[in-house]
């Protein structure tokens, strides 16, 4: 059984419990809610996808699914839409809100199948590349695609060039970088840029780091280093 947890907002209880039975049959494991209102009562960052018919209720799938887009904890959640509604405006509609797909009924169970395991694999193979992507010692980690920094698990402000200081001195470890160097690789295309300017951003940047600021060495009459 897989690890992915799917949630089925729908107002047909028969439809509810084919779909929860087929997709926990391919090894999902499924919550079934049959009103956005009882959906909007869960926690909703525990699911990989959520599965929204269009027409319910007072708070339509439409609804439910700007709500989920504008709550941060759940903004990217994966959302497949299940409708009648077939018109291309309704289409147009449901990926504009941020629709992954959209889905109309009367549709067939191996098609929904299909389709659900797509995009958990694309989030998936996302997931793994934004992974693969980020540059770590210890417990100090930047992310490149996101711009990131976390210390022990908290997230760290930087500013850009403060990351890209940090991401020069991570990707080479031990190099010892002149003032010069750095200003081509951080400041390019500045032009009166002063060594000062350079000092400044990494005694910021050290701050910042908590107990990696050791680790960001000086080199007199040489330039900066990250010492492992």
């Amino acid at each position: 059984m897989n690890s992915y947890h799917l949630l089925v907002v729908d107002d047909e209880p028969d439809l509810c419990e084919i779909l929860q039975f087929n997709l926990e049959n391919e090894g999902y494991v499924v919550d079934i809610a049959y009103s956005a209102e009882e959906a909007l009562k869960k926690d909703l960052s525990i699911y990989s996808l959520l599965l929204l018919d269009v027409m319910m209720g007072d708070i339509s799938g439409f609804k439910m699914a700007r709500m989920v887009r504008e709550n941060p904890k759940t903004s990217t959640k994966p959302i497949v839409f299940l409708t009648a509604k077939t018109s291309e405006n309704d289409r147009l509609t449901g990926f504009a809100i941020g629709a992954d797909d959209y889905i109309q009924k009367p549709f067939s169970i191996r098609e929904v199948i299909a389709r659900v395991n797509a995009i958990i694999r694309r989030v998936n193979d996302g997931n793994k590349s934004a992974k693969s992507e980020i540059i770590s010692y210890d417990t100090l980690e930047m992310n490149p695609i996101n711009k990131k920094v976390l210390v022990e698990n908290s997230e760290v402000s930087l500013t850009k060039k403060e990351f890209e200081l940090l991401k020069l001195f991570l990707e080479n470890r031990n190099r010892v970088f002149s003032r010069e160097e750095i200003l081509t690789r951080v400041w390019v295309d500045e032009d009166g840029v002063l060594n000062r300017t350079i000092d400044v951003n990494i005694t910021r940047l050290r701050k910042k780091i908590g107990q990696y600021e050791r680790n960001i060495v000086t080199r007199l009459g040489y330039g900066y280093c990250f010492e492992d």
